[in-house]
């Protein structure tokens, strides 16, 4: 913060001036001012006016009153999907980046990040880091590197790409993405020119059962809530710290509360969340969707669900035909009354018994909720719907209390995130890949609701397929995903895979087994742009390379984004635009046309063509509000960094629609409004799977949501077509780990929760982040500790169905009994032979027997060490956390496809022989228990070949032939 004080200026202030705290009087105005009192102010940012030219006092030198002068420049941070806005400023004189600040000017995030914002300062500048391009030289995973140059990386492996390609091997090349930016339309583009289907992600180890359970009922795959306005918030899990875009959030959360909502949050662990709460149920592992029925029978029964709203947006004759047959299918009472009998079963009672949480206090909570409709927002995304089998029933309860709470889309309630995230449209686009990769998307999984990227090594062992070239970026599947030891099996194996490239600043577990290890850069260290829907509004904003950005200001020429990045850390646009051209150096191909100019055909595409055009065309009142500061639409997005669409959205399925949208259309028995294209793009309009473009309601033709019948669903046909009848309404799933399921002695392990401050699926390489947490002990309850003989700080060895890992215990009463907890995201490690980061990584051995046994044991913690950041040599934590994820087999999820992350473990005292970190694995155990849950599947296609149904989308949506199997 910078103070600016007036002649008269207080006392306080003439004492903080004399210390240094506060500039003097000639100190340049400051923007966002808050009064302090007469005659003085407290400027939060540095005001946009003056951003090519602050001057400060240094902190390090607030004695001396020394000052620095500034080049800001606006980006985004990279360290979650929030994508909240930074300030980079770049020392004027040494050309060095020094911070990252909140952006005031930012619509999510509103100039207030979490610590890893500023933290990002941590990466750009870590020791450690990969500043140029290597190859390996030895065997796979041998840990031994040279350094070659961008040119000959790209000749390679864009050869091998071209090769494919005219081989028509269009489903071996793989890119396989973590945390996307705006490279996730850029990469559709860059793939549909090649004509590979070749995306993969992590969606399935994250969050693919809360986007299904959204889109079954709604058509949308994940929530916008409208915190802010709400009166009632229902958060699934420890969402207000650690949630999905939980800093901006967090702010309008706490913005409800002071305005008198009640927040109600379903976690067995006493997380921070439910340490706000005013009403914290610490449910069992996978009992949430009983819960939530219970909150939604509650409703039901004492007549505070919204009939109108129930009336018009559900497709409640539909539920009337297929639950009650013989009923008069247009009599709304009866659906109400058959409503009302489906759900009695989920009394306060029913709920108790399986959650364990007293009845009254759910039921008081019911009432909360009930009586805030319609501004109820809701949210679930990882959690128990990433932890249990079934967990898609969480979110789709969820998503079924906001229908009956007519929250849909209100003020105050949750909206689709579709309404409120802004998506670009480019000049040209190649047509849509004639490619389906079952290696991603196989026939077992025809509804799961992303690639099944986590049974990659499974189906690579099989022989299902091969890869020739596989792009890792901002993923670290041996790290990250379940079972790593059967990661590494397959990484190391070129028979499996040609030519793995690395795309990544930094070492990770899953770099180490790779061909090429090419540096593309942090966030501040690129272009792209980025839009989320963290409230009700529309925003986007701009993620630049900031280095570049500041050479440009001042009148420096770059052409490539790596001449002003350290080292040659490069970017992915100008990488893949590079490398289009090495596979189609002629044009022969077709490809390469798409990556020419719009503006000079021919002449290869730039970045700031490339953004130039989006901006000039696809960001509706960009153009005209940057005219109005006499700039290019371009030139105001380098300079502000962001730009807010709409303020609010709400009820966007109300808007009707026009002549135009409405030509040549005609309205089905069902309300649908169907167009001749719609009509004719498959044979299976009696199964109600194909699309529409709207849908009468109330006498008048509107927008709607997409999914078959137009309306939200509560009988889902999609769900009976496809062979799951029995859950084709809104349902509660046993989980895997309900106690039925488990044997004696075994308690639930959840391994979903993360530390606020943790850098999801990156690397470790951030001293602040890793100074505040270093360590993941198990929690206990202690009733289940004495059961065990067990103390804080003793060793346990917890027992997985394929082995074992050992960590410290934690006894509290912040985990309900029965449940043990473990934080994932942490034990970092590295071998002898690896370069990764100090911070955070434990040096470890890895051995292998000649069964398929995998130990690995830590020889030391993180601890300092000389490098050119003295920070380092004051590494005080020795700590680095236990790698749990390795002791985890797969668990798909037969219908969404999820990995179930929650493990039923037996946790008992050390053995003699087990040291803190161990992790031991046999893989031919993983390979049981993948096949005993693909036993679980009802595989695809249907009668006619369909291997999915059209209404699902997916990323990187291929033709619509391919939809169908050609045998």
């Amino acid at each position: 913060m910078v103070l600016r004080g007036e002649p008269d200026r207080s006392l306080i202030e003439r004492v903080a001036t004399r210390l240094g705290i506060i500039p003097d009087v000639d100190q340049p105005e400051a923007g966002g001012v808050e009064h302090l009192g007469s005659g003085s102010a407290l400027a939060n940012f540095p005001p946009p006016e003056k951003w090519d030219e602050w001057t400060e006092y240094e902190a390090r030198g607030w004695t001396r009153r020394e000052k620095r002068t500034y080049q800001i420049v606006p980006t985004i941070c990279f360290n979650c999907e929030a994508a909240c806005g930074l300030l980079a400023y770049v020392d004027r004189n040494t050309r060095e980046i020094r911070k990252f600040e909140g952006h005031p000017l930012h619509p999510g995030s509103r100039g207030r990040n979490c610590a890893k914002g500023p933290a990002t300062i941590n990466q750009i500048k870590d020791p450690n880091r990969i500043l140029y391009p290597v190859r390996r030289k030895g065997p796979r995973g041998s840990g031994e590197w040279e350094r070659v140059s961008w040119e000959e990386a790209l000749e390679d492996i864009g050869a091998r790409i071209r090769k494919a390609i005219v081989e028509d091997r269009r489903t071996e090349i793989m890119y396989h993405v973590g945390r996307p930016g705006f490279e996730h339309p850029h990469m559709e583009r860059v793939f549909r020119a090649w004509g590979v289907d070749a995306h993969n992600s992590h969606t399935n180890v994250c969050s693919s059962s809360g986007r299904f359970g959204y889109q079954i009922v709604g058509g949308f795959d994940r929530p916008s809530p409208d915190y802010a306005n709400a009166g009632a918030i229902v958060l699934v899990s420890a969402h207000l710290e650690s949630g999905h875009y939980f800093n901006p959030h967090a702010q309008r959360i706490i913005e409800s509360k002071m305005k008198g909502g009640k927040l109600i949050v379903l976690d067995p662990r006493l997380s921070n969340s439910a340490a706000m709460a005013d009403y914290w149920l610490p449910t069992r592992p996978g009992s949430e969707a009983a819960v939530l029925l219970c909150v939604v029978n509650v409703i039901l029964q004492e007549g505070l669900c919204d009939e109108r709203f129930l009336y018009d947006w559900t497709n409640w004759r539909e539920y009337l035909r297929n639950r009650r047959p013989g009923e008069d299918p247009d009599s709304f009472e009866s659906f109400l009354e058959a409503l009302r009998e489906e759900y009695a079963r989920y009394t306060p009672e029913y709920a108790e018994a399986e959650s364990g949480v007293p009845a009254e206090r759910i039921l008081e909570a019911a009432r909360v909720v009930g009586n805030a409709a319609p501004a109820v927002a809701a949210h679930t995304w990882r959690a128990a719907c990433a932890g249990n089998l079934g967990g898609w029933a969480v979110s789709r309860a969820l998503a079924f209390l906001g229908v009956v709470t007519g929250s849909w889309g209100r003020p105050g309630g949750t909206n689709p995130n579709g309404w409120n995230k802004w998506l670009p449209h480019f000049w040209e686009e190649a047509p849509p890949q004639k490619a389906w990769n079952e290696l991603t998307y196989p026939r077992e999984y025809p509804l799961a609701a992303n690639e099944m990227s986590f049974l990659l090594p499974h189906f690579l062992m099989e022989g299902r397929g091969r890869i020739e070239v596989y792009f890792s970026r901002v993923v670290n599947p041996v790290w990250t995903y379940p079972d790593g030891f059967s990661w590494i099996e397959a990484l190391a194996n070129e028979d499996y895979i040609g030519c793995h490239v690395a795309l990544t600043p930094t070492w990770n577990e899953t770099a180490y087994f790779a061909d090429y290890v090419l540096p593309l850069g942090h966030g501040p260290e690129r272009h792209d742009v980025m839009s989320q829907e963290t409230h009700s509004g529309v925003w986007l904003s701009f993620r630049q390379p900031v280095l570049r950005e500041a050479s440009r200001r001042r009148g420096e020429r770059v052409a490539y984004t790596y001449e002003a990045n350290p080292g040659e850390v490069w970017e992915d646009d100008e990488f893949w635009i590079e490398l289009s051209w090495k596979i189609d150096p002629d044009g022969s191909l077709g490809i390469r046309r798409h990556f020419e100019s719009p503006y000079e055909p021919g002449r290869k595409l730039t970045t700031e063509e490339y953004y130039r055009w989006i901006f000039e065309n696809a960001v509706p009142g960009l153009p005209e509000k940057a005219a109005e500061e006499g700039l290019s639409p371009l030139e105001y997005m380098r300079r502000y960094g962001a730009f807010e669409v709409k303020s609010a959205v709400y009820e966007r399925n109300m808007r009707e629609l026009s002549e135009k949208e409405l030509e040549g259309s005609r309205v089905e028995p069902d309300g649908t409004i169907t167009t001749e294209k719609s009509r004719t793009r498959g044979s299976l309009r009696a199964n109600r799977l194909m699309p529409h473009v709207g849908v009468v309601v109330d006498g008048k033709a509107r927008e709607g949501f997409p999914t078959p019948s137009g309306k939200l669903e509560i009988w889902s046909s999609t769900m009976a077509a496809w062979g799951w009848e029995e859950h084709a309404t809104p349902g509660y799933i046993k989980s895997h780990v309900h106690p039925e399921n488990l044997e004696e002695g075994q308690l639930v392990l959840n391994a979903t929760f993360r530390l606020p401050t943790l850098i999801h699926t990156r690397s470790g390489n951030s001293k602040w982040l890793n100074e505040i947490s270093n360590r993941n002990p198990l929690w206990i309850h202690p009733k289940d500790a004495e059961e065990r003989g067990v103390e804080t700080g003793d060793l346990v060895r917890v027992v997985t169905e394929i082995g074992y890992f050992v960590n410290h215990a934690w006894v509290t009463e912040g985990i309900a009994p029965g449940v043990v907890a473990c934080s994932h995201h942490l034990g970092r490690w590295r071998r002898r032979k690896d370069r990764a980061d100090r911070w955070s990584n434990a040096l470890v051995d890895i051995t292998r027997d000649g069964d398929g046994g995998w130990k690995l044991r830590q020889v030391e913690g993180p601890g300092p060490y000389d490098s050119p950041d003295p920070d380092t040599r004051r590494i005080f934590w020795s700590d680095g956390g236990v790698h749990q994820n390795l002791a985890f087999p797969v668990h798909p999820d037969p219908v969404s496809g999820m990995h179930c992350w929650h493990q039923a473990v037996y946790v008992e005292r050390a053995h003699p022989e087990d040291r803190y970190g161990d992790v031991y694995v046999d893989t031919r155990k993983s390979r049981e228990v993948y096949r005993r849950w693909l036993s679980m599947t009802r595989p695809g296609p249907l009668e006619n070949g369909l291997r999915r149904p059209p209404v699902f989308d997916r990323p990187y949506r291929p033709d619509e032939s391919c939809f169908y199997v050609r045998e």
